[in-house]
């Protein structure tokens, strides 16, 4: 049996939809509408896609970088000053297809001491219906 349907369920073993679960929990996230108004305001910081190149090759929200799920413990220091002026209070809002990998992508920044980060919890598929901007290179 599934996780109830949340917007980041997918067909993964409960243990896994457990543990995002309770990542979720303790993180901070904005649901589809937060996320676009705050891109409307430019009040979203530093927004990055973690989903894999090719992905983010395909199609991602205007102004974002792309740091995959995998590498965001070591690539995130070059975003944020390191080595000279490191802003752990620099504003993050990370997203992905479905949630789950911006909900992990969090956790681990959060445990890194960063304040000021935000998953967003939505699929970028709806994003797309709503016909909200994309880039395409």
């Amino acid at each position: 049996m599934l996780a109830p349907s949340w917007g980041w369920a997918q067909n993964y073993p409960r243990t896994v939809n457990d543990l995002v679960a309770k990542v979720k929990a303790g993180i901070k996230t904005i649901d589809m509408a937060a996320f676009k108004a705050g891109l409307d305001r430019k009040a979203q910081g530093l927004v990055i896609d973690v989903r894999e190149p090719d992905e983010f090759a395909g199609g991602h929200i205007p102004n974002a970088i792309n740091i995959p799920r995998g590498q965001i413990e070591l690539a995130i220091w070059s975003q944020v000053g390191y080595p000279d002026h490191v802003d752990m209070r620099k504003p993050i809002t990370l997203y992905c297809s479905s949630g789950t990998r911006s909900i992990l992508a969090a956790r681990s920044l959060r445990e890194l001491g960063f304040k000021a980060v935000v998953a967003v919890d939505m699929k970028l598929e709806a994003w797309n219906r709503a016909h909200y901007p994309m880039t395409y290179e």
